[in-house]
């Protein structure tokens, strides 16, 4: 390999750096993936970010292809959290993730499964995305309540054409004498 010239370098790094060394990209890349993306604190809404240190990964063998790899990696990706213990809710937030996340809750932890990557760091990522996505759902306020409308003439005409219409078909199936 020339230094400087590109020639034999991994996509996504500098001109013969190798990634997270000096002059080279800090994130570099593995397999076309970011190699540090899944680690850090979690962004859920503007307001909310959980702390790295409140994230509990826990790693298995995944089922599924992978070839002879598929039996020695453990790609499969479990990611807990305590939403209830999180820094930062309120307590008219605490009481929403209560009640939405009730079914999901086992002794207080909030726990999401990702395997469909063959690849750990692919699956810690869809992980994080879809914790985030579930905290961000179960926050999310309450949509307000439907108000009350009469319905129009032309709306109630039409239904009683409709009505007609089917009781004249129905009709016409009978048996006649």
């Amino acid at each position: 390999m020339i230094a400087g010239t590109g020639a034999g370098t991994a996509p996504g790094t500098a001109g013969g750096t190798a990634p997270g060394t000096a002059g080279g990209p800090a994130w570099g890349r593995l397999h076309g993936v970011p190699i540090d993306d899944a680690a850090g604190d979690l962004p859920v809404t503007g307001a909310l970010v959980v702390p790295a240190a409140a994230l509990s990964w826990r790693f298995s063998r995944s089922s599924g292809p992978g070839g002879q790899g598929v039996n020695t990696a453990d790609s499969r990706v479990e990611l807990s959290v305590s939403p209830l213990a999180l820094p930062g809710l309120g307590a008219a937030q605490r009481d929403r993730l209560a009640q939405r996340l009730a079914g999901r809750l086992v002794d207080g932890v909030l726990t999401v499964v990702a395997a469909e990557h063959r690849q750990q760091l692919r699956n810690r990522q869809v992980a994080r995305e879809r914790l985030a996505a579930v905290l961000r759902a179960a926050l999310a306020p309450p949509a307000p309540s439907r108000r009350r409308t009469r319905p129009t003439r032309g709306s109630q005409e039409r239904r009683l054409e409709a009505k007609k219409q089917r009781g004249r078909l129905k009709r016409s199936r009978r048996r006649w004498d």
